[in-house]
C-alpha cells in the first residue's frame, strides 16, 4: 500500500462566526485522517459500484468498488470517508443540520476561506440551493458539491480529492459519481 496521502487544508484554529458544525467537522477530520464513531448507515454493492445511503440524513452516492477499499476509512452517523486502494484519493460525503441558519452564500465563503484559500478554482457554479467548488490546491484536485435542503435546514456535501497527476484517470470517475449523488431530506425524505 502506498504511503502517499493527499493534504487537505487545516481547519481554522480559532472558531469564527461560521465555525463548522459537527458534521462539517467530521468531513474535515475524515480528510485529515482522524477517527470517528461507527456508522448507522446502509450500503449496497451492485455490479462494480457501491451505493451508500445515509440512514440519518437520507443522502446517497455511489462509487466504483474496484477503485476504493471495501470498508470506509472513517464513518459516523453524519458521513463517510472512503479511500482509494492506493491511498491517494479520498471521497467524503456527509450532511448536518444548519442550526445557525447559515446562508448558502456565507457557507460558500466560509469554505473558500478555510478549505480552498489559495486554490486555483476552475469550476464554481452557484444555484439557488447548491454550489460546486472545483479546482487544484497544492497538487491536489478537488471537487466539492454542497446542497441546502429542507428549506436550508440541512446542509449536504460530498467531495473528492485526488492527485493532479492522476486527473485523466479520476475526472471520468468524478463525473459518474456526481450523477449518482442525491442530497438528503432526513430519515423519511420529508424533512421532518
Amino acid at each position: 500500500m502506498s504511503t502517499h496521502h493527499t493534504t487537505r487544508p487545516e481547519p481554522p484554529a480559532v472558531a469564527t462566526r461560521l465555525a463548522p458544525p459537527a458534521a462539517a467537522a467530521f468531513v474535515m477530520a475524515a480528510a485529515l485522517g482522524a477517527a470517528a464513531t461507527p456508522a448507522v448507515a446502509a450500503g449496497t454493492t451492485g455490479g462494480d459500484w457501491t451505493t451508500y445511503r445515509n440512514a440519518r440524513h437520507g443522502y446517497s452516492i455511489a462509487y466504483p468498488t474496484a477503485r476504493f477499499t471495501d470498508e470506509p476509512a472513517n464513518e459516523s452517523e453524519d458521513g463517510r470517508l472512503v479511500v482509494s486502494k492506493d491511498g491517494s484519493t479520498r471521497l467524503l460525503v456527509g450532511a448536518f443540520e444548519n442550526a445557525d441558519g447559515t446562508t448558502l452564500a456565507d457557507y460558500r465563503t466560509y469554505l473558500m476561506q478555510t478549505n480552498y484559500q489559495g486554490a486555483q478554482i476552475d469550476y464554481a457554479p452557484v444555484r439557488d440551493r447548491w454550489f460546486v467548488l472545483s479546482g487544484m490546491r497544492e497538487g491536489t484536485m478537488f471537487y466539492e458539491r454542497v446542497s441546502f435542503t429542507c428549506g436550508g435546514r440541512l446542509i449536504n456535501s460530498w467531495a473528492i480529492l485526488y492527485p493532479a497527476g492522476e486527473r485523466r484517470a479520476w475526472d471520468p470517475v468524478l463525473e459518474r459519481i456526481a450523477r449518482t449523488y442525491t442530497p438528503g431530506a432526513g430519515r423519511n425524505g420529508k424533512c421532518e
